[in-house]
């Protein structure tokens, strides 16, 4: 890989999996088994990663996009570019569809309510899913091209 813009791509497409497998499969599930955190401390620990986490993805959606527009124009072109939108779809789809219902919900536990059942987790957890195939798909399209 002697392109630049494609060692940024595929560096930056892996990078972003390992940050969402890492966080929404194993952090945050883990820290409400620990020793002393309750759920609302948990809830409060979840809402501080995710921001960080949301806004990192943003960015990294961003110089996704762009490397791979780079590594298109210079090799004349692939489907790699529209694959390349698919995790930034996703997470726009968690920001303005997903992560309001979870607000909402997590402000009414912290407040010390016992708010009815939602399935928004469940939305959330389907759309991580989806997001880890898609950085699976655009990271192994860029490394066999």
């Amino acid at each position: 890989m002697t392109d630049p813009a494609a060692a940024v791509a595929v560096a930056v497409t892996f990078v972003w999996l390992g940050m969402v497998l890492a966080i929404s499969f194993l952090e945050a599930p883990l820290k409400f088994r620990a020793p002393g955190v309750s759920v609302q401390i948990g809830l409060g620990i979840g809402r501080l990663v995710f921001r960080a986490l949301n806004l990192v993805e943003m960015t990294l959606a961003g110089v996704l996009v762009l490397a791979v527009i780079l590594v298109s124009a210079n090799s004349g072109g692939s489907g790699v570019p529209i694959l390349a939108i698919l995790p930034g779809g996703v997470l726009g789809l968690q920001l303005v569809a997903v992560r309001p219902a979870l607000k909402r919900r997590s402000d009414r536990v912290l407040a010390g309510e016992v708010p009815p059942g939602s399935r928004a987790h469940q939305w959330y957890v389907g759309s991580e899913i989806l997001k880890v195939v898609a950085l699976l798909t655009v990271g192994v399209a860029q490394l066999v091209r």
